[in-house]
């Protein structure tokens, strides 16, 4: 069974150009930002305890609905900007958070990449105490409005499994932003969450506890990883941790009954150049549907990540950073 990837050990670190007085502020006794769930302290995994205590809140205009107002959004920011280059802008899973790139993330930097990495509206750590609208049309706009404040160039736009939909109908609506994409087991047609929006609200939330439940989220990790059960523990505690949000159960049941991602016929349109990636032991999403996205798009190649299972970016950072590198380089083509 497979350990811990053998990588330089991680440091940790702030952004740049942060005061030690923004730095009290911003963190608590043990370097985490004061935001995170208290059971943050109890996470193992020594990557995913240095990328937490990189976590910063930034503000994101957003106007939708009856919502106006500034979006303290959750993120992993770049240290230096190189304006030359495309940067590298990771999303993550359903109902996830940044803290999925942990074991990608350093090396992606390593490589002298522009990498932020981005929690998904309605997901990880951002403050929605005053909630804002959580569906698909919100979370796209939402991810807009950060890219025109602070990226503002065109960007490799890099998405796992649902990550990839959510790469697939932002990159739709805003050609403009997206110079290249990465689609990693893709879950591009799904139909939205189907009967799941015609539930009362009272058996949605009850949905929503049982999704958040520790026994649950582990046997979703025994299906995406082929490791041993204590990493398997530690991983569901990292996967879960942004369940412990305050406002997560009511962001969640916005979502479900919205009717979610339904991003299958813009699929053809695309016409960015695109990596499509496949695990070679995806337990989840089926290969064939990665084979079918790469018949679809206009302009693709494909790739397949050996060794690893559902997250590739997890199991197996450094062949997957390589194949970001090559593809951000022009090498695969």
């Amino acid at each position: 069974m497979m350990g811990f990837p053998k990588m330089v050990t991680p440091q940790a670190s702030l952004p740049a150009k942060i005061s030690r007085r923004q730095r009290r502020i911003m963190a608590n006794g043990d370097g985490f930002p004061v935001f995170l769930p208290k059971e943050v302290k109890d996470i193992k995994d020594p990557f995913a305890r240095a990328l937490a205590q990189r976590i910063v809140r930034i503000p994101v205009p957003l106007q939708m609905g009856n919502f106006k107002g500034c979006v303290m959004s959750s993120c992993i920011k770049p240290v230096v900007q190189q304006h030359e280059k495309s940067p590298v802008v990771l999303l993550h899973c359903f109902d996830s958070s940044c803290l999925e790139w942990r074991r990608t993330y350093p090396l992606l930097e390593q490589a002298s990449l522009e990498t932020w990495a981005i929690d998904v509206l309605g997901w990880g750590f951002s403050d929605l105490e005053k909630l804002p609208p959580c569906d698909a049309a919100s979370k796209r706009h939402h991810l807009f409005e950060l890219w025109k404040t602070y990226i503002k160039r065109p960007m490799i736009l890099v998405g796992p499994s649902l990550g990839a939909t959510v790469a697939v109908d932002f990159t739709a609506t805003y050609p403009e932003a997206v110079d290249k994409l990465v689609l990693i087991n893709a879950n591009a047609y799904s139909e939205g969450t189907g009967a799941l929006k015609d539930l009362p609200k009272s058996i949605a939330y009850a949905g929503v506890k049982l999704l958040k439940s520790f026994p649950l989220r582990l046997l979703a990790n025994v299906l995406a990883f082929s490791s041993p059960l204590s990493e398997n523990i530690d991983w569901t505690n990292i996967g879960r941790l942004h369940c412990q949000m305050p406002w997560w159960e009511d962001a969640m049941v916005d979502f479900m009954i919205s009717g979610g991602y339904n991003v299958a016929s813009h699929i053809k349109h695309i016409n960015h150049k695109t990596l499509v990636v496949c695990s070679e032991n995806d337990q989840i999403v089926s290969n064939q549907l990665s084979v079918k996205l790469l018949c679809e798009l206009q302009n693709a190649v494909f790739r397949e990540v050996p060794d690893s299972g559902h997250l590739p970016h997890v199991e197996n950072p450094k062949q997957f950073v390589k194949l970001i590198s090559d593809f951000a380089s022009g090498k695969i083509n």
